[in-house]
């Protein structure tokens, strides 16, 4: 065993002790996307025995969701182990953007997108989301019962997106997050996972890195 100041050593073949004692190599960064399908609760482990998010994650011992996803919602969902990474992507002062695709009760026309864009005053304060559009270009056909809209949030409130539209009058049928920051689904199937790309990961550092000025509220 070396004692020289700047010995470098080499985790694959190399093993340090202090004391006799190994240290434990440091944990490998993972980061999974998760296609989450409803009926899954965020979390790790649940009292009620309800399906898990991580039941669908191969070797999930130590990935944690990011965030919530409430069971009847899904969508993209990350899962690490990248502790530091996790607090940044949470964070309100750095204003990760969600994106959803809500179907909602009742008919909603290009007409009506102003009043989406323009916010509503919440039982925690106001809110108004980044971006408002009708998913399907067209609108919804005369005669449907729900419209299907793409809505930003970067806040990440509780219920925000189903609190929004109830606020307007357009109660939520369906709510899918197809975007988490730059991850989107792409053609995820349901329920599958996959490790996200070198370059994801640097775009969703990149979101991050610097503390974004936050929108005042109205009051």
């Amino acid at each position: 065993m070396t004692r020289e100041l700047a010995t470098l050593a080499d985790p694959a073949v190399d093993v340090v002790t202090v004391d006799g004692r190994p240290i434990p190599s440091a944990e490998t960064k993972r980061y999974v996307l998760l296609h989450k399908p409803r009926g899954y609760v965020t979390t790790r482990h649940d009292p009620q025995g309800r399906p898990i998010v991580t039941d669908l994650v191969a070797d999930d011992e130590r990935l944690y969701p990011v965030g919530r996803l409430d069971a009847d919602v899904e969508g993209a969902l990350l899962l690490t182990n990248d502790g530091e990474l996790t607090h940044r992507l949470l964070h309100p002062r750095y204003g990760l953007p969600r994106t959803y695709e809500a179907d909602v009760d009742g008919r909603v026309t290009a007409s009506d997108l102003p009043r989406w864009r323009a916010g509503v005053e919440l039982d925690d304060g106001f809110a108004r989301p980044l971006e408002a559009s009708l998913a399907d270009e067209q609108g919804s056909p005369r005669g449907r019962t729900t419209t299907r809209l793409r809505l930003t949030f970067a806040e990440g409130r509780k219920h925000e997106v189903k609190r929004y539209c109830q606020a307007l009058g357009h109660p939520v049928v369906r709510l899918r997050r197809i975007a988490f920051g730059p991850l989107t689904l792409g053609d995820l199937r349901l329920g599958a996972s996959r490790e996200i790309t070198r370059r994801e990961l640097a775009a969703l550092r990149n979101a991050v890195a610097e503390a974004k000025p936050r929108r005042e509220r109205s009051d």
